[in-house]
């Protein structure tokens, strides 16, 4: 039966302008009439524009409450625009790192994955839908500034109401749409994610390491999108018992967890690993980028630490006895612990704006193999975005290598380079005009150079301040320019203090304060980072007035 695509007279609604990792709201918001389409619409014409007919779309989401909505919806208009294919997960059901990887594997031009990441889920709380160009990654600033000046002025969209897609059976699905001929093809992604985790890592080494007395692991997939994932690969390619997966049913709420896996949100994977009887504990986010790493008697360990110690120890993964280590990268707010391995190394070490898509283009010229941010995220070429459970393998391979523990392997990373002590606090919905303020009263300060030469003392330590800027990057591969990108403030001995609104909020504004402090007394190294870095916090909260501009006493998060 042929189908006919219809065009719907809509208006544009206020910002619908992506953030770092796509467009995220209130479910509410995005359950207005109009408001998802209109989105849907603007994400195809402006991130494909004259690639858009005939094109082969993925699309995936991490099962979040409105999300099986919102793929029906996907499909319409995506028909009634040209496409030519969508690869679809089952069920919608697709982590964001799978969708990088089948974005490449079946060279399309791009994916659509509906995900809030790591925000809470259900009716009440988060969705998001982010557009990845055909590399895999995440959409450039260049697209989706396209994609939201076209929200703006939007007149009308296209759709195609009688397509009914059954996504819950693996097969191609063949339809006839103004004339063309439009195709679902439903996938299990997990397979594909699994085929090439396997060309990646020995999964051998590591079964057999899984398999020593002594090594116990603990994988909590906090109910999102990794479920299905962990369990395939650590239980039947892995051989670990179904007892050390947990929360593995993908739930549109999360099971009311709030699937971010940090010490407070995770808090349950923290109390299980205290009990001693686990050597390894990990948990993932609601759509399987992040993760977070423990070890015995839960040993944190940093996302910046986390970094440094893979990069350090890459030659125990096959992949890059194969390719090579290229470069090493972090985000602008993560440590520089993973510098010092590069400077080791003789390895190009790049700093970029946070936001996964700066590591793109560095990849694709062939200059970047391992990236990562402090906000729990880890990655590397093998796809365009960060992996929560390939850097999960990652370190199983390198503990099967060393033959040692969690704990163990991070205090001889810190014998061998000393210690970037490391900390950030999170205030969680703040009011957005405290918030402004305080961001634009900093500002001021590093425009005005105000702060430069000042010396700030707190518990008997003296800090200089050398450096004051909004951090600025310049793409070396394409020369683009991203400006406004966190305010630092650099002192003498290296030691930084961060400022940074967050972009993957849904409403309200979250501050993220930074700190860091570098130890090279091995003394030091098995403190607390909270009683090592007082001095600084208390400089920073000195400085910034935020106690006295926000009201907030105490960070929501701390990690």
């Amino acid at each position: 039966m042929s189908l006919s695509s219809t065009k719907v007279s809509t208006k544009p609604f206020d910002g619908q302008k992506p953030g770092t990792s796509g467009l995220r709201k209130a479910v509410k918001v995005f359950q207005q009439e109009n408001y998802t389409e209109n989105f849907i619409q603007c994400t195809l014409t402006g991130a494909l524009a004259e690639k858009l007919t005939d094109c082969t779309l993925v699309v995936g989401g991490d099962g979040r409450y409105f999300m099986t909505e919102v793929a029906d919806k996907i499909v319409k208009i995506a028909a009634a625009n040209g496409v030519s294919r969508l690869i679809i997960a089952q069920n919608g059901l697709m982590s964001t790192p799978s969708v990088s990887c089948v974005i490449r594997k079946y060279n399309t031009d791009g994916g659509i994955i509906m995900t809030a990441s790591h925000n809470p889920g259900g009716p009440d709380a988060d969705f998001g839908i982010k557009f990845n160009i055909s590399n895999g990654g995440p959409a450039p600033e260049a697209v989706t500034n396209t994609m939201y000046q076209l929200t703006t002025t939007i007149t009308e969209y296209k759709i195609c109401n009688d397509l009914n897609a059954d996504l819950s059976t693996l097969g191609e699905q063949k339809f006839q749409v103004d004339g063309r001929q439009f195709t679902v093809q439903v996938i299990d992604s997990v397979a594909d994610y699994v085929d090439y985790m396997k060309e990646i890592f020995d999964f051998s080494v590591i079964k057999s390491y899984l398999s020593l007395q002594g090594v116990n692991v603990l994988l909590n997939s906090m109910n999102g999108v990794m479920g299905p994932y962990v369990s395939k690969i650590a239980c039947d390619e892995l051989g670990a018992s179904k007892s050390s997966i947990v929360n593995c049913k993908p739930l549109p709420d999360f099971g009311g967890l709030h699937p971010d896996p940090n010490l407070t949100y995770a808090a349950d994977l923290v109390t299980e690993l205290k009990k001693g009887n686990h050597s390894f504990g990990c948990a993932f986010d609601g759509d399987g980028d992040r993760n977070m790493i423990l070890g015995k008697n839960a040993f944190f360990v940093n996302p910046s630490d986390s970094l440094a110690v893979l990069a350090n120890n890459l030659d125990c993964i096959p992949y890059f006895q194969r390719t090579g280590v290229k470069g090493l990268a972090r985000s602008m707010p993560t440590s520089g612990a993973v510098d010092r391995v590069a400077k080791a190394k003789g390895l190009e070490c790049f700093e970029v704006p946070t936001g996964w898509k700066f590591f793109g283009n560095l990849m694709d010229a062939g200059r970047l193999s391992l990236c990562g941010e402090e906000s729990f995220g880890t990655g590397s070429d093998h796809i365009r975005e960060k992996d929560g459970l390939w850097a999960v393998l990652a370190w199983l391979s390198v503990l099967a290598n060393k033959k040692c523990s969690v704990e163990e392997l991070i205090l001889d990373h810190w014998k061998l380079y000393g210690r970037n002590f490391y900390t950030r606090y999170d205030y969680e919905n703040c009011e957005s005009d405290p918030a402004k303020t305080l961001m634009d009263n900093l500002n001021k300060k590093a425009d005005d150079g105000s702060l430069k030469g000042q010396t700030f003392s707190s518990g008997g330590k003296s800090y200089k301040v050398a450096i004051t800027d909004n951090f600025s990057y310049t793409d070396p591969i394409d020369k683009s320019v991203s400006k406004n990108q966190g305010l630092r403030i650099i002192f003498e001995d290296d030691s930084r203090i961060i400022f940074r609104l967050s972009g993957t909020g849904s409403s309200g504004a979250t501050i993220r304060m930074y700190i860091e402090g570098y130890e090279s007394d091995a003394a030091t190294f098995t403190c607390d980072p909270q009683d090592v870095l007082k001095p600084l916090i208390d400089i920073a909260l000195e400085i910034s007035q935020l106690r006295e501009l926000t009201g907030r006493q105490s960070p929501t998060v701390i990690t």
